[in-house]
């Protein structure tokens, strides 16, 4: 599956973010018109406040379904997009495009780690999601508080604590939540 568009306004994952997956199926012959309205309604979406960012997903073989993804920053702002009349502008014009939706996928929070790119598959279970947070969290916090622990003793609670946090959420979102997860899949899809 190849990314044709991630822009670089991306912003990393927030706690109550909401990640819609849509998979599309385009008529043969039809692809061209379907991917300048796609990136047509995404664009549009991404000029909603509090919308993250999105993406738009070729097939991986020919026929396959488009995905396309939008980031939220919470359930309120998804719904402005979802309720938006530029949103139904959109779907009123898309006549001619021979496209339709085949699967739709909400992804909450932590879900967003587990899901497994390009299926609709729905996230593990949360006991399962929460021993796989607990492997990444438990290296992360020992390193981190042998590494930055005796230089941040005398450093005030408040910012002792902001600072472990940024470090932290950083490591788990970028090197082991994706690590952990990746590692485990085979269990978590059990």
């Amino acid at each position: 599956m190849a990314i044709i568009d991630m822009p670089e306004h991306t912003v990393p994952a927030d706690n109550g973010e909401v990640n819609l997956l849509i998979a599309r199926q385009v008529e043969p012959g039809h692809e061209e018109t379907f991917e300048a309205w796609a990136h047509g309604i995404l664009e549009t979406a991404a000029t909603f406040p509090d919308h993250l960012g999105y993406g738009l997903f070729r097939p991986a073989a020919e026929g396959g379904p488009w995905f396309l993804v939008h980031r939220f920053r919470d359930q309120a702002a998804f719904q402005r997009w979802q309720d938006s009349s530029e949103r139904a502008q959109w779907f009123s014009n898309c006549l001619g495009h021979h496209h339709t939706e085949i699967a739709r996928r909400e992804l909450h929070g932590m879900e967003t780690w587990f899901a497994r790119p390009g299926t609709t598959r729905p996230a593990p279970p949360r006991w399962k999601m929460a021993v796989s947070s607990g492997l990444a969290i438990f290296p992360i916090s020992l390193a981190g508080n042998a590494v930055l622990g005796p230089y941040l003793v005398d450093v005030h609670s408040v910012l002792r604590t902001a600072a472990f946090a940024i470090v932290f959420s950083t490591l788990m979102t970028y090197l082991a939540m994706p690590a952990v997860s990746r590692l485990l899949r085979p269990w978590l899809t059990k």
